[in-house]
């Protein structure tokens, strides 16, 4: 009986061993005597106990969290940047045989060329030009990881930390340049209303009877306040008859 016992489970042994069953995104590395014989799955899997050895791959896209690197950009700024990587398996054989640890590898590998990469640009270009150092990443992160049967889907910087005092540098220069283009406008419209009361003077001094409706028009205006005393200048036109008058009754008392 106890012999039968050890039969049964020696044979359940030998089935755990030699059954496998794969997902659907995951692939089997199988290694025979050490040797690679192949990629298998996804599904049921049959293997040789003691002989073949089944090494998982997960094929799905894996999105790598980077941590913040310290960076000194070209013009001497220390920062703080992260960055997330998408990277999917292609070739699990390459994954497995050409690098002890594929994702150790791709991590490292992505930290050190974040702060090579970014440490070649200035400090405006990280602030304005995103996209072009996304690209220049993955460029480089896919091209190194090829060899691994990894392919690097998208780099994204996803965080820039700058010391204090430089956001607040960033601040007064935001504010002055704001300062800036109000004075702009404020100039500009200062230059169209000289424009509009030039036109306008022009336009009066070609029609004294224009000058004295636009006079009438200003008294009617200053009349409907609560101002008691009103003192306004008339226009030498208005009151030059009244003088010619008076000079022509004086010509004649004196002949």
């Amino acid at each position: 009986m106890t012999g039968t016992m050890f039969l049964i489970v020696a044979a359940i042994f030998i089935v755990a061993m030699s059954v496998k069953i794969l997902p659907e995104w995951d692939r089997g590395v199988v290694l025979r005597f050490g040797r690679f014989v192949g990629v298998r799955g996804p599904g049921l899997i049959i293997l040789v106990p003691f002989v073949e050895k089944l090494v998982r791959v997960d094929t799905r896209i894996v999105t790598m969290d980077i941590q913040p690197q310290e960076i000194i950009t070209r013009d001497n700024v220390s920062m703080k940047v992260n960055a997330v990587i998408y990277f999917k398996v292609m070739d699990p054989k390459s994954a497995i045989t050409q690098i002890e640890n594929y994702y150790f590898a791709t991590s490292q590998l992505s930290q050190t060329t974040l702060r090579s990469v970014l440490g070649q640009y200035e400090m405006d270009d990280l602030l304005s030009n995103r996209d072009k150092i996304n690209s220049t990443l993955q460029n480089i992160l896919d091209e190194a990881t090829e060899a691994w049967g990894i392919k690097i889907s998208a780099v994204e910087v996803k965080q820039i930390d700058l010391p204090a005092e430089m956001q607040r540098a960033m601040a007064r220069q935001a504010e002055a340049e704001r300062e800036k283009r109000a004075k702009l406008i404020s100039a500009d419209a200062e230059l169209q209303r000289a424009e509009k009361l030039r036109d306008a003077s022009n336009m009066l001094s070609q029609s004294p009877s224009a000058i004295s409706l636009a006079y009438l028009q200003t008294m009617s205006e200053i009349s409907s306040e609560t101002t008691q005393t009103i003192v306004f200048p008339l226009p030498l036109d208005m009151i030059k008859p009244f003088i010619q008058a008076q000079a022509k009754e004086a010509a004649q008392k004196d002949s």
